[in-house]
């Protein structure tokens, strides 16, 4: 169906169009014309439309923007007023609540492990250094491996941050290790290790009042359901999962949370993946792997390199030459 009739004149072959090719003429011709600029809303919605499409992410620009974002976070958390009085009033009020619910096991477990020395000193260590090399580490195994869903994702990271910092503002708590008549032991000044920012030497650059919500769940849990949603290998998920858990050990032990401010960084993470759902209408590890119309490379952002065609899936085989037309010959259809 819809080959070329021709017919022979004058020793000549004179192409005409079937009726199937010349009922397609107008649509080809409406496909070939190019449509306006688009202009006024039209215009606006094409934009936040491609705003809201994963693109490629560029490495130079990602660098610049997590230190640009920490910076600004650590202004903003840092220039909170330091309500010391407030902070205090409402560290006794989650401890009574606790209390009352008759889960107040923070200063056991203080205890318990800071007599154990080899291992509370690698919790101060904990504290202080995997909360930033995991996320930084999850950030760039996003960039690497599933750039398609690296934007959707850092989304969720940066919503949960900002959110975090209204907490800090409206609500101070000091942490247990600084309650008044409490037994908490600061875990980083007995043992003299460099740990928490608000301990020690560091004091000072931090402030000490900003403890709800706990970030440090916020971001460990994050980087597990990141790790678990998107990881192959079944022994990366796990690992994945028990990240977040030894981090609210963590942070317990050492005196620098109570247990709710783990739940109040697991509602600001909440709010992140809402953010980032409505934004580009799906949950981060729905969408694609790969940018759409972009050629996988070892290294999105920096060079594009082709990588190598797995075994199994065959070379595409090549398409036929058309046939040259021979003049004076008719094509009758079969």
């Amino acid at each position: 169906m819809g080959e070329t009739q021709v017919t022979a004149q004058e020793g000549r072959s004179t192409a005409g169009s079937s009726p199937i090719a010349a009922e397609a003429a107008p649509g080809t011709a409406a496909a070939s014309s190019t449509p306006p600029p688009a202009s006024g809303k039209s215009g606006r919605l094409s934009r936040l439309r491609s705003l809201r499409t994963p693109g490629r992410p560029r490495l130079w620009f990602e660098i610049l923007l997590i230190a640009v974002s920490y910076w600004l976070y650590s202004l903003v958390r840092n220039a909170v007023p330091e309500q010391k009085a407030a902070a205090l009033r409402n560290a006794d009020w989650i401890w009574s609540a606790e209390k009352s619910l008759g889960l107040a096991f923070e200063e056991s477990v203080n205890h318990a492990v800071n007599s154990v020395t080899w291992l509370i000193v690698s919790m101060n260590y904990y504290y202080a250094t995997l909360h930033f090399v995991v996320t930084i580490g999850v950030l760039v195994w996003l960039f690497r491996r599933h750039p398609g869903r690296y934007a959707a994702t850092r989304l969720v990271l940066f919503a949960t941050t900002a959110v975090a910092l209204l907490g800090y503002y409206l609500y101070p708590l000091a942490p247990p290790r600084l309650m008044n008549g409490a037994n908490f032991i600061d875990t980083v000044l007995v043992h003299e290790t460099w740990g928490s920012m608000a301990s020690g030497n560091f004091k000072n650059m931090s402030n000490q009042y900003a403890a709800m919500p706990s970030m440090h769940i916020g971001w460990s849990l994050w980087c597990g359901l990141t790790i678990f949603a998107l990881a192959s290998a079944p022994w990366a998920k796990i690992l994945g999962l028990l990240y977040p858990a030894l981090t609210l050990v963590v942070i317990v032990a050492t005196a620098n949370h109570f247990w709710l401010d783990a739940v109040g960084g697991m509602a600001c993470l909440a709010f992140g993946y809402a953010v980032s759902r409505v934004w580009y209408g799906s949950l981060p590890h729905r969408l694609p792997k790969w940018v759409p119309g972009a050629a996988k490379t070892r290294l999105t952002g920096l060079r594009a390199t082709r990588l190598p065609r797995p075994a199994s899936e065959p070379e595409p085989e090549p398409e036929p030459e058309a046939e040259p037309a021979t003049p004076g010959a008719s094509r009758v259809p079969r």
